[in-house]
This record gives C-alpha cells, structure tokens and sequence, in this order.
C-alpha cells in the first residue's frame, strides 16, 4: 500500500489488521459457530468495544472465534475458562500496544508534521516482524510460569485458589505526589519510565518476578527471602543513590499469597505495601515472617517501636542491615 498525506484513520486500520473490516457481529458468530451472546462476551473479555450492525470485523475474528469454539468443543477448556483466559490476553496485550505506540510515537510524528501516515505504516511492517519475539516470549514466560505452578500440581493442589509461599516486595518513589506537581509531563514520563525500567531488570537479575508497576510503586514477588533483600538492596542503589532520581523506600513480607490472573493476593501483599510509608528514604523494612527466614549469620534484624499500621492493628516493623 502506497499511502499519500491524506491516508484515512480507516486506511490505517485496514494496513493494520491486513483487510478492511467487512463483517458485522451477527455475521461472525454465524461463521464462527457460536452465538451472538458468546461472541459478545469474547469481545467484551478481551477488552474489545462491541458493535451492533456496523461492518467492523474482519475474517481473523472469525478464526479467532472458530478456535476459541473448538476448544470448548473439544473438552479442552471449558467457556469460563475461556472467557478468564481471553479477558487477561485482552488487558496484556492492550497494555503492550499503548506501550509500543507511546514508544514508537516520536518516529509517527516526524518535527515537520509530513509523512505521518507513512511513517506509521513502516512502523507496522516492523511490528509484523515483532510478533515472533512476541510468541518467543509468551513461550518463555509460559515455561517459567509452568515451573512455578509444578510443586503446587505436584502436592494434589489444583485449585485456582491455591496458596504459594513468597516474599512480597513493594518499592515506592517518596513524595511522588508532589514531585509530579513540580515537573513537566515529559520529564515526568521519563523519571516513571526509568523507575519501572530499572526495577523489572533489577528484579529480573535476581530471579524474580515483577508482578505489576503502578507509576510510582512496583510490586514483585521472589521466592527466596534473601534473594528479596538483594532486590530491595539493588532498588535503593540503581534509584536512591541517582541523584537525578527521587529517593525510595520499600517494605517486604513473606507468607502465603494467591496468584491469580497475572495478579498476587493476600496479606502479604498489603502488609509489604504498608510497610513502605513507615520505612525510612532509601531504607527497607521487613516483616516478622521475613526476619525468621534470614541466616542470622549473614542479616542483623532490629525492631522497631510499634505503630498501627492499617489492616494490620499495632505492627513492629523490622530494620535489616547485613553482617
């Protein structure tokens, strides 16, 4: 496609999805061979805006649905199944393309305002190349997530609600707040990307798993309590100690969680997230249940008067210095 300076939204959709969209709802589920009501959910699980008569869908909606079928036909999943496994495809992949675009953005929108719609169809061919190193990933991330499911499997223990064992750690930018009323929004957006860039490589390093970033704070999960403090050590280096950043704390907590969609659940999760506003700037401070798990000969723990601390009464928080 040779696009000119007037390209349409619509011819950009069409570069996009590889046809133009020719097909209502009703006449996709008929292809597809479910029903409107099933079809809509789908689409309603992987975040999509629903249509009534309009001409919106294309062939690859109709195979999307005629798998997603085939596997409930086949006993493979069944449709609620299908409805939960669709619905976090849809907000992981909705993150990754508001992700990409925002990167991509400076290249779609050349200084002189020409060839913007050029420009972003060559960005397309690039991202067709993308998707293998999308699959290649998905693939390594399945594997990895498999392995961290298989002593929970291997116990008898398959419900969806099944409890595992971990450190949570919670690292969060101090006076955020303010500091976003202080700055511009480019510098901003800088400073967030930077602190979730360094965090999920960090964190990485230290065979971990970064479980969500919500701006100014991070969220991970580690199973091996030291493993955390080389984490939160780390943290406070490549952020606290950059004069360019602002400083941060964070609070760790270890005991049973819930994985669940992509997400992590439990007391230990709110307690590390409460234990950041009692830490001090570039410190860490831990629970009872993560002190335990330290080798006394290598960590000094020291309490700390008690504090009420919500959702969790009066709490003595635990500093930690290494030997």
């Amino acid at each position: 496609m040779e696009p000119d300076e007037d390209a349409s939204p619509e011819a950009l959709e069409t570069a996009i999805l590889g046809e133009q969209p020719t097909l209502t709802a009703a006449e996709v589920a008929r292809e597809g061979g479910t029903s409107l009501d099933q079809a809509r959910r789908l689409w309603r699980a992987l975040g999509f805006p629903e249509y009534d008569d309009e001409s919106a869908f294309t062939s690859a909606d109709v195979e999307a649905l005629t798998q997603l079928r085939t596997y409930v036909d086949s006993g493979l999943l069944d449709f609620d199944t299908a409805i939960t496994m669709t619905r976090g495809l849809g907000q992981t992949m909705a993150r990754l393309a508001d992700w990409q675009v925002a990167a991509l953005l400076p290249l779609l929108a050349p200084a002189d305002g020409s060839g913007r719609i050029a420009a972003a169809l060559e960005r397309i061919e690039l991202e067709r190349q993308f998707e293998f190193l999308l699959v290649y990933a998905w693939r390594r991330h399945l594997a990895a997530a498999v392995a961290r499911a298989e002593p929970m499997t291997a116990n008898g223990d398959t419900d969806e609600q099944a409890h595992t064992e971990l450190t949570v750690g919670f690292a969060d930018l101090v006076s955020f707040t303010a500091l976003s009323n202080q700055i511009d929004e480019s510098r901003l957006g800088d400073l967030v990307e930077v602190f979730e860039s360094r965090c999920h490589d960090v964190v990485a390093a230290h065979r971990g798993r970064v479980v969500k970033s919500l701006g100014d704070s991070v969220l991970f999960v580690v199973d091996d309590p030291v493993r955390a403090l080389d984490i939160a050590d780390a943290i406070i280096a490549v952020i606290g100690r950059d004069t360019r950043m602002p400083d941060v704390r964070l609070g760790l907590a270890s005991g049973a969680v819930v994985m669940r969609m992509g997400d992590v659940f439990g007391p230990p999760v709110n307690l590390a997230s409460r234990l950041t506003s009692v830490a001090r700037r570039n410190r860490v401070i831990i629970d009872d249940a993560t002190a335990a798990m330290l080798p006394a000969s290598r960590f000094e723990t020291r309490k700390l008067p008690a504090r009420p601390i919500r959702g969790f009464g009066l709490v003595e928080p635990i500093a930690v210095r290494r030997h």
